[in-house]
């Protein structure tokens, strides 16, 4: 099939003459050919007829027009022009973007295409016979390629971008790119090429046309003159000819800081006032030293230099906000040093060394700091006093003295007291004027080895004024206590016993305490009536042992003997006491053990005093006493409650031992009552049995005079044949009193044991008609029936 294609193209190719040079060109190298071949050509070749390679149909984009868009034209070599041949078109966009005509085969688009939505569309067309179908020609492929107008506008990625640079940075330093892209085709013309320029932000940044990207175009720019910059940049297409389309763009460039301003301090000389009883680490003053940079290019360390004030103040730096505190280091006197003259330097901690050459980053200032004057209290001349008196001391012997001056410049006299609080026993005191620290009291070194008190010094001028020091004072001993027996002594001596034989090792204690050490001499007292029978033994290690200094003792001649011992200690002056060991007599065989002795010395053999025998016997008697008393509690019975509680009504059997008439009968338990015929009703209900009517209770009949005991025994003999005929009555025996109940009572018998009904069968609601007695038992019945029917 040959197919001729006409193409709406001039007006495109008019407004390119490329294309159309292009064309023209290509149509005569094709002409030039030919010829060359038929020149070449010794045989002749019969050359076969063929086509126009088509299938590319080209349509310009946007088309405005109100008719259908021409783009091309079918024709097949079979249509003959008598309207036999039918051209039919299939694809994308057929039948709706591009319509054909059917007979001539002339292709239309119904609207304006946008290339940037869809660059080429892919239809298939075909020749058929009109009355028949059948195909003519094959199914042939072609495309519709949109052409590119420069119809959109540059746009950039972001409509506003942000960068930084450092200041003082060179000329040309990169600080950010910036990309734009066009929707037009790049391939095709200049409608994508595109050119960046500057539109603001000239003189200090410039940008690349090709590429975007904006450099410093001013170099040493100064944060602290200027901070903040906005750029504005273009991207124009066409190459950035007249008449293509643009974008912009907004930059926001910030200079960084970098440390290229040295502190400097705002005034050459700081002056403080500072009292001289401002207490160590209290702070005196601040300076600043004014740093342009910011952040850690503003951080500085001060310190002091020179010797002045070095040791008595300090500078600390405050992280905050970059100023130096000035502390107190040691205590100030005004009397000894008026003013101080500082040296204060102020340095970055962070330099930059490119900055190093241009100037120095430190700088120094001088403060002056003076020291007023404070009336202040007494100074003691040591901060604490150790004093010593031996404890024989008669009262008001000197201990020793304390001084205090006044360190201003008065020189105010001082006066001086004991802190009562510290000396509540008042053993001692100070003399006011000159301070010296006497006794008031006798002292006692085993009684308190140490006094702690603390003496006050006031001024006289204002004893408001007051300081205090501690004092100590040792009380030194003297040998001033007699040794005693370690522990009281008590002993026996068998009657078989030997001469020179060992009875007791005695040892001694001492309230003294010599810088030597104890040593203590035994011996016996040498008027002693035991000289005859024993013997003491000293050991030479604070010890003696007793012995027999003969044999053959006897209970029956003396069953007690009393040994002096007189201890003498070795310190000056000596000291000595009597101490008198207790020796019982017993008999005792061979081996020395005890057969037969007093109760008190058996116990002495068992290692026991009396006191300890004492205390024994009594826990034991304590013992049995209790055990006693919990005895008897556990036969007392324990009478437990009818009910236990209002909410535990349930159903128990209680048994009514001794019930009684009722609030207003006192005979209730008198014989007499049942001896008396008058009382006993026979028509009387039985109190198993609820009566009919209880709003009018019987009234109280007055007793009658007793009869014989014959009418007790038949009212008894009565009731027990009753219950043997009542069918509830309980299937064993059981002894039931009978007695006028309730005589006088409005309730009667209270007694549920012969009832003939359930309790579920009885209404206890007349029980709160009976007045505030019965309230109780109308809580229990009454209460309980309510919510049983609920």
């Amino acid at each position: 099939m040959r197919t001729y294609i006409l193409l709406v193209l001039w007006a495109s190719l008019s407004q390119h003459g490329d294309a159309l040079t292009l064309y023209k060109r290509t149509t005569e190298a094709t002409a030039r050919r030919a010829a060359g071949a038929r020149r070449d050509s010794a045989v002749v070749l019969r050359r076969s007829k063929r086509g126009w390679m088509w299938n590319h149909f080209f349509l310009q984009e946007e088309y405005r027009g109100t008719d259908n868009q021409y783009v091309g034209k079918l024709h097949s070599d079979m249509d003959k022009g008598d309207g036999s041949v039918k051209y039919v078109l299939t694809g994308e966009g057929a039948g709706s973007l591009f319509v054909i005509d059917e007979k001539s085969g002339d292709l239309h688009a119904t609207k304006g295409l946008d290339r940037e939505e869809k660059a080429n569309y892919t239809l298939r067309a075909q020749a058929v016979n009109r009355y028949t179908g059948r195909p003519l020609e094959p199914w042939t492929d072609f495309i519709i390629k949109i052409h590119d107008i420069n119809d959109n506008e540059p746009k950039f990625s972001k409509e506003v971008y942000t960068a930084s640079v450092p200041e003082m940075s060179e000329v040309g330093r990169s600080v950010i790119q910036v990309t734009a892209t066009d929707a037009d085709d790049a391939l095709y013309g200049n409608s994508a090429r595109l050119v960046y320029s500057i539109l603001q932000g000239d003189p200090y940044f410039s940008v690349e046309p090709e590429t975007g990207i904006i450099r410093t175009a001013l170099g040493k720019m100064n944060r602290e003159t200027i901070e903040r910059y906005q750029v504005v940049i273009q991207a124009k297409d066409m190459a950035g000819q007249r008449g293509g389309l643009s974008g912009t763009t907004t930059v926001n460039i910030t200079l960084t800081d970098v440390n290229d301003c040295p502190p400097r301090f705002p005034q050459s000389t700081y002056h403080f006032r500072v009292p001289e009883s401002i207490e160590v680490g209290s702070p005196v003053g601040r300076i600043k030293a004014e740093d342009d940079d910011i952040g850690k290019n503003a951080e500085m360390h001060y310190s002091i230099i020179g010797d002045e004030g070095q040791g008595t103040f300090n500078i600390l730096t405050d992280k905050r906000t970059q100023e130096g505190l000035i502390i107190v280091n040691k205590p100030l006197d005004f009397e000894r040093k008026r003013s101080y003259t500082l040296q204060m330097q102020a340095e970055n901690t962070h330099v930059d060394p490119r900055f190093l050459s241009m100037t120095s980053f430190r700088d120094t200032t001088t403060v002056r700091i003076a020291v007023e004057d404070v009336d202040e209290p007494p100074v003691f001349e040591r901060p604490s006093y150790v004093m010593e008196v031996k404890e024989d001391a008669a009262v008001r012997t000197p201990v020793g003295s304390v001084s205090a001056v006044d360190p201003d410049i008065q020189h105010s006299p001082v006066r001086y007291l004991i802190d009562r609080r510290s000396d509540l026993d008042r053993m001692f005191n100070v003399h006011p004027v000159n301070g010296s620290i006497f006794t008031l009291r006798p002292l006692d070194r085993e009684g308190s080895a140490w006094h702690n008190i603390s003496v006050i010094a006031t001024q006289f001028g204002n004893p408001k004024l007051m300081s205090n020091v501690p004092v100590s004072i040792r009380v030194l001993d003297i040998n001033d206590n007699a040794p005693t027996f370690a522990t009281f002594y008590e002993t026996f001596v068998c009657e078989n016993a030997k001469p020179a034989q060992r009875i007791q090792t005695v040892s001694a204690v001492d309230a003294d305490n010599p810088a030597g050490g104890h040593r203590f001499f035994f011996s016996l007292a040498p008027e002693s009536s035991a000289k005859a029978n024993f013997t003491v033994r000293d050991n030479r290690d604070n010890t003696a042992a007793i012995l027999t200094r003969r044999g053959g003792f006897s209970r029956l001649q003396q069953s007690i003997y009393l040994v002096p011992v007189v201890i003498l200690d070795g310190d000056y002056p000596m000291q000595s006491s009597t101490n008198t060991l207790t020796v019982r007599v017993c008999a005792c065989d061979r081996e020395g053990n005890v057969e037969l002795c007093s109760a008190e010395a058996v116990a002495l053999t068992a290692g026991l005093s009396t006191a300890a025998l004492v205390a024994i016997l009594m826990c034991i008697i304590i013992l049995l006493l209790i055990v006693v008393l919990f005895a008897a509690l556990r036969r007392q019975k324990k009478k437990e409650p009818l009910i236990i509680s209002k909410e535990d009504v349930r159903d128990n059997v209680v048994s009514y031992n001794d019930e009684g008439g009722g609030e207003e009968d006192t005979q209730a338990f008198d014989i007499g009552t049942l001896r008396n015929p008058e009382v006993m009703d026979v028509n009387k209900q039985r109190r198993d049995i609820v009566p009919d009517s209880l709003c009018h209770p019987p009234a109280r009949r007055p007793p009658a005079p007793a009869r014989d005991n014959a009418d007790v025994r038949d009212f008894i003999n009565q009731r027990v044949q009753e219950n043997d005929a009542n069918p509830t009555a309980p299937p064993y025996d059981s002894l039931a009193t009978y007695a006028y109940e309730g005589n006088g009572s409005v309730a009667e018998s209270l007694s549920s044991l012969g009832s003939a009904t359930s309790e579920g069968d009885q209404d206890y609601n007349y029980l709160s008609e009976w007045g505030p007695r019965f309230k109780k038992l109308s809580d229990l019945y009454g209460g309980a029936d309510s919510d049983r029917d609920l």
